[in-house]
């Protein structure tokens, strides 16, 4: 039987690294990328491999440049799965973000799911097959004070899933993306006590969403039926 292959961008730390581990557990050879943290990916791509006896390789490279997307995939033959993970946030007022901060942003948080949606479809179009999870987030959804930019970029990804979504249909291939909450992650290191509090009090389920939580709804979308297509399902613990 053919081992199915699974390719998870940003997973060194956070959600895409408990993505990946969900993956490897349930059989999937990985090509995991990461844009700085080199030695981290490749320690964990060595750890997946020997706990789960599956080939995860990894690849370190910015998604937002477009000829680094194609070096990713110039080996790739077969893929069943692409999650766009990668991404960053700005928090700011949008008066005081630079255009540079700006295109960083973008380049990382949409630029790079085009990409890599670009290089994986005609990969999955060839078989018939396939799903394409992006990670997006509830500020893609309602917007949010202080990111906008960040919650611009996640909108952007929304509505690309969506009309992704009526492309590939007819090909037998699943596009869906995953709005996350507040997750328990790096990205949110930055609040203060009192605004994590302040979060966390405004979540109906009084805590803050975890990684693997992500992971296990990330590795369910793999496997839902192949009719559930264009839809962006909320992870917020009842916040939104």
């Amino acid at each position: 039987m053919r081992k199915k292959t699974a390719l998870i961008t940003g997973a060194s730390r956070g959600i895409g690294r408990a993505i990946a581990a969900a993956y490897a557990g349930a059989g999937y050879d990985l090509i995991l990328t990461c844009r700085r943290s080199g030695d981290a990916l490749r320690a964990f791509c060595a750890e997946l491999s020997g706990t789960f006896s599956v080939n995860a390789v990894p690849f370190v490279g910015d998604m937002g440049d477009w000829e680094t997307a194609v070096r990713l995939f110039a080996p790739v033959s077969s893929l069943d799965v692409l999650v766009n993970n990668a991404g960053i946030s700005h928090i700011g007022l949008l008066q005081d973000m630079t255009p540079v901060q700006w295109r960083e942003l973008m380049a990382t948080n949409l630029d790079a799911c085009f990409y890599t949606c670009r290089l994986a479809v005609p990969l999955m179009v060839r078989r018939k097959s396939g799903r394409i999870i992006n990670i997006s987030s509830v500020w893609g959804n309602t917007g949010a004070s202080m990111e906008a930019a960040y919650s611009a970029s996640k909108g952007a990804v929304n509505s690309l899933t969506r009309a992704l979504a009526k492309e590939l249909a007819p090909s037998g291939i699943a596009v869906n993306a995953i709005a996350c909450g507040v997750i328990d992650t790096d990205m949110n290191r930055h609040f203060s006590e009192a605004e994590m509090r302040a979060l966390i009090d405004a979540i109906p389920a009084d805590r803050l969403g975890t990684p693997e939580e992500v992971a296990a709804l990330a590795l369910q979308l793999a496997g839902a039926p192949v009719y559930m297509t264009g839809q962006i399902l909320t992870i917020d613990g009842g916040f939104t």
